[in-house]
């Protein structure tokens, strides 16, 4: 029984999309013939896809604020337009003056549509307002507006009290807009906070009851609220149900969808150039040739970074970042799928030295894998260098180390049929997931805050990252337990917890990861809390990985991820 779960190869959302995807990308491309290989989730190969990309190469600068438009296709009128929108809303925005609910509704409307990172100075003028006169807020007068409040100072990193949650009294039973505030604050809780949890569970036991209402269309919002609180959800995902939710007579709400439509188009535009360059980096890279076992995936791959690092401007970092995730589905797939166990001590060795003697005894194919790691390794060292003056080699080398030996461990186990305690698995299981690689390198191509100090941090997998890690981890084990298909045996959290507590059913054991998934997005949120040593991009970054893993681990009967595949439309 193995306790590394396999991810699922699931791909077959790429085949119904590609043509299309196909189509939409080669009307601004030349064409360039890119072989992707489909899988079954079982793991068998079904076919070859051809997808039409271009090999133009796109690098706007690191350091701008807002992403170049002159490679995109886009007409001089529109981006004339589109600046003209910007500053329309920008208006509007100050023009909330002190009117507190006003500009709330306002700040939630712009982050809530994905619009946020126009303006950064409004929002930050208005809060930093807020906040310091946040505890004169009714709480008995305004239910929604406290609760709103509450939300958007804690996600943007200010720290208030909880209690004057805990102080709403009174018959808010029909007070819909006040309860679904109220639930979206107490997702924001942190350990400790048992009144804003409280709250949390009052206000969503009111929800489900009034969600049998006869106004269908407030009873969608009510279960969407429920099921996608918007701090753990990805804004991106969630645009376009806002869009359509929203209700109001208020101009400016029109003036903001406006620039949203136009906004959707631009970035876009940014993501088809991304995809486009990342297919051709994994064509050239050849592993798809040379290790026809692994996975095969580079759409779903580039997915991770394309919700993870939202902000237009950051189109090279994701392309970059791309590079290190899919090594870890490669990586991963050698120790689960292929390797013997002689041969995987051997690799594990070789990533540990990093020395030539320690890659020569290694197997043709793990040589092929080593060597594409440590060209794309010295590759993204090279250019953090170069912009930052930084040379996070070691860094870099190191996690991969750490990887590969938790990796190792499970292995193992596999080979002796070991099911190790809940408490063992979970602590390598966190490190297994890989997240720890994919932030650490995502933190230097940030560039943000880097030095000795925060180097150290990150090395020794700081509580931000370990959050994020065990959050996918335990999604991805509660996933395994409804697939009926997979190859093998594979383990998880809840193989371990159900043999650690026998007698216990599965519907227990998943109500239990569940409640650990709970009770680490409350240490998630105080880790982003200040004191913090990280820069707000990289703290978000942080909650966009956890807010994505939901979607990479929902398989439904099918073995499909169909939140997944919507997503993808709605991006790319």
């Amino acid at each position: 029984m193995t306790y590394k779960k396999r991810e699922k190869h699931v791909c077959t959302y790429v085949c119904r999309y590609s043509y299309k995807l196909g189509l939409l990308l080669s009307v601004v491309s030349s064409s360039t013939n890119i072989i992707y290989c489909i899988h079954h989730p079982t793991g068998s190969k079904l076919n070859f896809t051809n997808i039409t990309m271009s090999t133009v190469h796109i690098h706007p600068s690191r350091k701008d604020d807002h992403p170049s438009t002159e490679y995109l296709g886009l007409t001089n009128e529109f981006q004339m337009e589109h600046a003209k929108k910007v500053e329309e809303v920008r208006s509007v925005l100050k023009e909330a003056g002190e009117d507190t609910l006003k500009a709330l509704l306002m700040i939630d409307a712009v982050q809530r549509l994905g619009i946020d990172y126009h303006f950064h100075g409004e929002i930050e003028a208005v809060l930093e307002r807020l906040y310091t006169k946040f505890n004169m807020i009714d709480c008995h007068n305004d239910l929604y507006e406290l609760a709103l409040g509450f939300r958007l100072l804690r996600q943007e990193g200010y720290y208030v009290s909880a209690d004057k949650e805990g102080k709403v009294q009174g018959k808010i039973s029909q007070d819909i807009e006040g309860l679904m505030g109220l639930y979206e604050a107490s997702q924001l809780s942190i350990k400790g906070e048992d009144i804003l949890e409280e709250m949390g569970d009052f206000s969503s036991q009111l929800l489900n009851a009034w969600n049998t209402n006869d106004d269908q269309s407030q009873a969608r919002i009510v279960r969407n609220t429920l099921g996608h609180p918007h701090h753990k959800s990805l804004a991106s995902f969630m645009a376009k149900r806002f869009i359509s939710d929203f209700r109001g007579t208020e101009r400016w709400i029109n003036v903001f969808k406006e620039l949203a439509k136009m906004d959707f188009n631009l970035v876009k535009s940014i993501h088809q150039n991304e995809i486009r360059q990342v297919f051709k980096w994994w064509k050239d890279l050849g592993l798809a040739r040379e290790l026809k076992f692994a996975r095969n995936q580079p759409l779903k791959w580039y997915m991770w970074p394309l919700a993870v690092l939202p902000h237009p401007s950051l189109s090279e970092q994701r392309v970059d970042l791309t590079k290190p995730i899919s090594l870890v589905y490669i990586i991963d797939d050698i120790f689960d799928v292929h390797g013997t166990l002689d041969e995987l001590n051997l690799f594990t060795e070789a990533v540990n030295r990093w020395e030539y003697e320690a890659v020569e005894p290694l197997p043709d194919y793990m040589k092929t894998c080593f060597n594409a790691l440590n060209g794309i390794t010295n590759e993204i060292s090279s250019k953090i260098y170069k912009d930052y003056g930084w040379n996070p080699i070691d860094s870099l080398r190191k996690s991969w180390a750490i990887l590969c030996n938790a990796f190792l461990v499970e292995a193992k186990w596999f080979s002796v049929g070991h099911v190790p305690k809940t408490d063992e698995y979970l602590k390598n299981g966190i490190i297994s997931s890989g997240v720890h690689v994919v932030l650490g390198h995502m933190f230097f191509l940030l560039g943000h805050g880097i030095t000795k100090r925060n180097v150290d941090i990150v090395d020794d997998f700081p509580g931000i990252i370990s959050s994020a890690a065990t959050i996918l981890r335990l999604w991805d084990d509660l996933g395994s337990a409804k697939d009926k298909n997979q190859e093998g045996h594979d383990g998880s959290y809840l193989d371990c917890y159900m043999k650690e507590n026998p007698g216990t059913s599965i519907e227990n054991a998943r109500c239990h990861v569940m409640l650990s998934i709970s009770e680490t997005w409350k240490l998630l949120n105080q880790q982003c809390l200040p004191p913090n040593p990280f820069s707000s991009c990289f703290t978000k970054a942080c909650l966009n990985v956890a807010r994505m893993v939901p979607l990479m681990y929902s398989y439904d009967g099918n073995q499909c991820l169909p939140s997944l595949e919507e997503h993808m439309k709605s991006l790319v």
